[in-house]
């Protein structure tokens, strides 16, 4: 039974930068300092996911592109990885068309995307028919003054229409929300990237994936970007941001800066695999949809026994590499804790 996003389990949100906090997030771009915590006894460790302890294994989904586009014929012998700069011996090696995806879409409900809001359900519909089949699952969280689940799991497209159809813009003071805000604060970006990828998504195994679609304003998220951003690492969740912008609405007028919360998406994006699509003023949303599906098609799992086997809380850098001419578009690590489920 999977877990729901209640009200109840969410409002937790609002002590939870304490609890965060007092174990300090650790820089996207460094290692963390090592957990304090004793790992679990054998018998309680989780199973599958990224780093499944009991075989200590570790799962890096990735993508590989030259220049005539994205490769699908790539064997084991073709690439290489590297933890913390040191090579690992690869165990599996395959490519994953058909593995379970389990999606969130997360759609930015304040006050700025008034008037792309429409363009943003209906690309996202026609993204989900033409994604999911029988096997996937997706759910559907807005985001504005407050985080809301829209659509719980399923494969139900239909269903998923009817939570998009509920997205709404919001700009006031709110009730059901996720985290249990009753007064404005602004857009809780980093909040809903956290709640979609540590309580939904991390205990989910196969691929899993984040599209959101944003301006990429963060106002008033009780989480930091580098804690949304471990979030979603210790989930192994690739994260899309679609950047997308009303620039004649909401007060903006045409002077409105287009690279305004650029980089911080760049970096969430690039921490866990994904990158940013300009999605411009949302006329061409259908194109960049199209960009993340065929990125899904062509996936690689790649797995290997770390030689450093200690379960000591640090967070381990990847490199892939294919080839001189190959991008490699992957997560940059992975954290080394017992209740890494992901």
């Amino acid at each position: 039974m999977r877990a729901l996003l209640s009200a109840a389990l969410l409002a937790t949100l609002a002590v939870l930068p304490a609890a965060v906090r007092a174990q300090e997030a650790p820089s996207p771009g460094g290692p963390p300092p090592a957990s304090s915590a004793p790992p679990p006894a054998d018998d309680d460790l989780p199973q599958g996911g990224t780093l499944r302890v009991r075989t200590n294994l570790v799962n890096t989904y990735f993508s590989a592109r030259d220049k005539g586009g994205y490769l699908t014929g790539l064997h084991k012998d073709d690439c290489k990885v590297y933890e913390n700069k040191e090579e690992q011996a690869i165990k599996n090696f395959t490519q994953e068309k058909n593995l379970p995806l389990t999606i969130g879409i997360l759609l930015d409900t304040s006050g700025s995307m008034e008037r792309v809001l429409p363009l943003e359900k209906e690309a996202a519909a026609d993204f989900l028919r033409d994604v999911i089949k029988s096997k996937d699952e997706a759910f559907l969280i807005n985001f504005d003054i407050n985080v809301e689940l829209l659509s719980d799991y399923t494969n139900s497209t239909r269903e998923l229409r009817r939570g998009l159809d509920k997205a709404e813009i919001n700009t006031g003071a709110g009730t059901g929300s996720v985290t249990g805000n009753s007064t404005p604060r602004g857009t809780l970006l980093y909040d809903a990237v956290y709640l979609a990828t540590h309580d939904k998504l991390r205990q989910e195994a196969g691929r899993k994936v984040v599209v959101m679609l944003t301006d990429g304003d963060d106002q008033g998220s009780q989480v930091k970007l580098k804690e949304a951003i471990e979030a979603a690492q210790k989930a192994n969740t690739i994260v899309y941001v679609i950047l997308i912008r009303d620039t004649g609405g909401f007060g903006f007028g045409g002077g409105y800066n287009m690279s305004f919360g650029a980089g911080a998406m760049d970096q969430l994006t690039k921490e866990t695999g994904g990158r940013v699509i300009n999605g411009g003023n949302g006329k061409h949303l259908d194109e960049n949809f199209q960009q993340i599906s065929d990125e899904l098609r062509t996936q690689y799992l790649l797995s290997y026994t770390p030689k450093n086997a200690n379960i000591d809380g640090t967070f381990r850098t990847i490199n892939i590499t294919c080839g001189n001419d190959v991008k490699i578009q992957a997560r940059k690590g992975y954290y080394a804790i017992a209740d890494n489920n992901p």
